[in-house]
């Protein structure tokens, strides 16, 4: 028996369909072991030997992957064709080699994408590991988690409220937050354009003022109202004929097929799609065998694939569209081991696949690795201009048309801020020709700030700097987010104040190790490893020399040093100049004291240097240091029951209100859907009064409380808890809208109880005679004949599910047997039970860079 290893279930499923009997096919559900995350796990002063430890959640996949390799002949390492599956090979080798399970033959084949052609071609051509993309790994490896437990510990001890740095985020959201400072200390400029309007048989278009009293007209020249009325008026006045027409060919060739990060780009810019949605999204039609590696740097298609293309291109279009030699692509990745085959279809005969976000996603893999070996776009642009005779005013029309579609039939690369000036349809016109003048129109501008960065632009601008590698730039960007670094609005980055103050701190005191030359340099010298041009611990060794003694410096400081050195780092974008020239450090409460950047329990803040005289406080605010001042809590009232002074006061999570003083003082948080109008004395108590009963049930004899917890509004009873829509329903929820409501979350919303409706029927099966039908379930559509119930892949449209493809689903589901029973769990180890019986952890593929 011959035992195949690879990372997913899905794809051992459809691995084990393509070989024979003599075959088994496991999962281990991506990485098996990793560094332990406490110190120690990699040691700089022993060549930098590393502790792995094996995750907890695989013990179960590997002990049965150790079993089936006790009885195997061969060990076929099928893993991912890149540096991350290379390593989950090696990891699982040497753990069947530590449990002496290892088969005497241990092979390593890879393929590019999961067809049965592509596997079993590959099992043909069979290697040994790739020792130099498995140094490569544990240098990253090794790299990043030195970073991290080194760094983090200096920040939580001098910087609160930072949770961590990494090697290539904080270089990530470094330039994030540099953009956020172009955009606050960009000036916007006025100016004002004018344009003509005419026509010209029949059709009409605008020409812009290009020159005006003699003199050459930019973007800017025109910035005062009563200078483009000027100009409108003379515009106006001008009698304009066709001075000259000048006619230029374009060519526009097609884009190559996607990389990893084209596909990013493109997917944000296209779909809305997330880095991390498109990578979970191109790996479940990777292993449904609907396309090739989703990770690559590689823009080439195999030769085979290139002929299918060009097939492909010639029945949909006409040979015109078929270039006529192939087109051939060039990487410009580095390091050739880990430039693989373009992301592109398997099958270019098919251009849809599954449904939803799959089948919009593979659509656009399909269009743009199709239109990558169609002809070129034949374009013809156009600039005519117009004078009135004397020189002295002239305008300017553009525009463009296509002579030939080419690629363009089919696909138009997106872009991040696409300014199309030249697309308009101009009349044919020749010198001479005097075009009817309809109007002029003058317009207000104002110059805008670079934009905020997108995914799309993120990705693009961290490949241009040479940060970080492809593969992990979903992972990088997924960690900004959920470390609260920064937040997205409108698909743009805005970084949050824990993510200015924690890249000021780096700036400060580790700048060369977020910069960016020397991040990109590192890149470079960690790919020579995985090409074998260099020693890994030799890379390790030359950044930890300087690094380490570095965090030392920083580690010995005082915290208030700290403080003083962001201050004064800070000052320009905490105190900016005031237009009435005063200082900006000037305390607005006592007229007397300096503000200056204070460290606190939950974070900076901003305060006066005569406290405690003066209490004024502001946030770390974010536009420009314009923060609301807290001068400390506000008395609401008296509670008449208790006779104790209700307050309004900031805290770390918001605000709130407090009743009376000290640590047995009652509190309560102040929801953000009350009005802050409605907010006053009367509502307080009532909060703090919280909670409340409703009433008892009438079925149980126990209270219905109603309060305010922690994931908002709610209903408890009999310890179960019921949603509620908002704080007014606290109050006003009677007791049989509670009932109802308990009644509802017992069954799960309301939901699940009434018998489910088939989205569609197919007649009764030919063996068991059971009526096969499309059933929409808990983890998807499927399809059952009463009997056995088959889920559908996820790259199939439930919409187009045939009868044929329906009973091949149910057989195929029948021939493996029925699902194995869950052992009950003993009755005195519950917790235990329900650990073990925990969900299998995802795939743990990506570097934390």
């Amino acid at each position: 028996m011959q035992l195949v290893i690879v990372e997913s279930p899905a794809k051992a499923k459809t691995i084990e369909k393509y070989l024979g009997r003599d075959f088994k096919v496991l999962a281990s559900y991506g990485h098996v072991r990793d560094l332990p995350p406490k110190d120690g796990s990699v040691d700089p002063d022993d060549g930098f030997a590393m502790q792995w430890q094996l995750y907890p959640d695989k013990a179960k996949r590997l002990k049965e992957i150790s079993d089936a390799a006790k009885g195997a002949d061969r060990l076929i390492l099928a893993t991912d064709p890149d540096r991350e599956g290379e390593a989950i090979s090696w990891h699982v080798q040497e753990l069947l080699r530590s449990k002496k399970a290892l088969p005497a033959a241990v092979d390593r084949v890879t393929f590019n994408a999961i067809t049965k052609q592509a596997v079993t071609d590959a099992m043909r051509h069979p290697r040994e590991l790739d020792t130099d993309l498995i140094d490569a790994y544990r240098a990253r490896r090794a790299l990043d988690y030195l970073v991290g437990f080194t760094l983090s510990p200096v920040l939580w001890r001098k910087l609160p409220g930072a949770k961590s740095a990494g090697r290539v985020q904080s270089v990530a959201l470094r330039l994030v937050v540099e953009r956020e400072r172009e955009i606050e200390a960009f000036v916007a400029q006025q100016y004002w354009s004018v344009t003509g309007l005419f026509e010209m048989g029949g059709t009409p278009f605008k020409a812009r003022l290009s020159r005006w009293r003699g003199d050459k007209i930019e973007r800017l020249s025109i910035t005062s109202e009563a200078d483009a009325r000027a100009a409108e008026a003379d515009v106006k006045a001008g009698h304009f004929t066709v001075d000259t027409v000048e006619t230029k060919p374009l060519t526009r060739n097609p884009p190559p097929p996607f990389t990893t990060s084209t596909l990013q780009q493109e997917a944000a810019r296209k779909l809305g799609f997330s880095a991390s949605h498109t990578m979970r999204i191109a790996q479940a039609l990777y292993e449904d065998g609907a396309i090739t590696y989703m990770r690559t740097d590689g823009v080439q298609m195999d030769g085979s694939a290139i002929s299918a293309a060009r097939k492909a291109i010639a029945t949909r279009y006409d040979g015109g569209y078929v270039p006529d030699k192939p087109r051939q692509y060039q990487t410009k990745a580095k390091n050739a081991q880990e430039a693989h085959e373009a992301i592109r279809p398997t099958d270019f005969g098919k251009d849809k696949v599954g449904g939803g976000d799959h089948a919009r996603l593979y659509e656009l893999i399909w269009k743009r690795a199709l239109a990558s070996q169609m002809a070129s776009a034949r374009l013809e642009r156009t600039s005519v201009e117009l004078s009135d005779g004397t020189g002295k005013t002239t305008l300017r029309a553009t525009g463009q048309v296509v002579k030939f579609p080419g690629f363009l039939a089919l696909y138009d690369e997106g872009r991040d801020d696409a300014e199309d000036e030249d697309a308009r349809l101009l009349p044919a016109m020749a010198k001479g020709d005097a075009p009817a003048k309809t109007g002029v129109e003058v317009e207000r501008h104002e110059t805008q700030p670079p934009p905020r960065y997108s995914e799309a632009s993120l990705v693009k601008k961290m490949e241009e700097l040479g940060i970080g590698r492809p593969s992990t730039y979903a992972s990088i960007l997924q960690v900004l987010k959920d470390r609260d670094y920064v937040r997205v609005e409108k698909n743009r980055f805005i970084p949050e104040e824990s993510g200015r103050l924690l890249t000021a701190f780096l700036e400060r005191f580790f700048e060369r190790y977020v910069g960016y030359d020397f991040t990109a340099e590192l890149e470079e010298e960690l790919d020579d490893v995985s090409g074998g041009r260099a020693q890994w611990q030799a890379v390790l060794e030359r950044f930890w020399r300087d690094f380490k003694p570095r965090t030392g410096e920083v580690m010995e400081q005082k915290p208030s040093e700290i403080t003083a050195a962001l201050d004064e780092f800070l000052g320009p974008y905490l105190f900016p100049d005031k237009s009435d020239g005063s200082d900006p450090r000037l305390c607005p409460n006592c007229g007397t004291g300096r503000l200056a950047l204070r460290g606190g329990k939950f974070g900076p803040f901003i305060a006066c240097s005569n406290y405690p005289d003066c209490k004024f406080t502001r946030k770390f605010a974010q536009s420009g240091g314009n923060g609301e001042a807290d001068n400390g809590p506000e008395t609401l009232g008296t509670d008449p029951e208790s006779g104790l002074e209700v307050t309004k006061r900031s805290g770390r999570f918001g605000p709130y209100i407090q009743l009376g003083e000290g640590s047995e003082a009652k509190r309560s948080s102040i929801p953000k859907d009350i009005p802050a109008e409605d907010f006053d004395l009367d509502y307080a108590l009532r909060l703090l009064s919280l909670p409340r009963e409703v009433g008892v049930h009438p079925e149980s004899g126990k209270p219905i409380m109603a309060g305010l917890g922690r994931y908002g509004p709610y209903l408890l009873h009999d310890g179960k808890y019921a949603k509620l829509g908002g704080t007014a329903e606290i109050f006003d929820i009677g007791m049989n809208a509670a009932v109802v409501r308990i009644a509802e979350a017992a069954n799960g919303g309301g939901r699940g109880r009434a018998k489910a409706e088939p989205l569609n029927t197919f007649g009764p099966h030919p063996t068991s005679g059971g009526e096969m039908k499309l059933m929409e379930g808990r983890y998807g559509p499927y399809v059952t004949d009463g009997t056995t119930n088959a889920t559908l892949p996820k790259t199939t449209d439930p919409a187009t599910l045939t009868m044929e493809e329906a009973i091949a689903l149910i057989d195929a589901r029948a021939a493996k047997g029925p699902v194995k029973g869950k052992k009950k769990a003993a009755p005195k180890k519950k917790a235990a039970a329900k650990k073990a019986a925990a969900k299998e952890a995802p795939a743990r593929k990506t570097a934390a860079e």
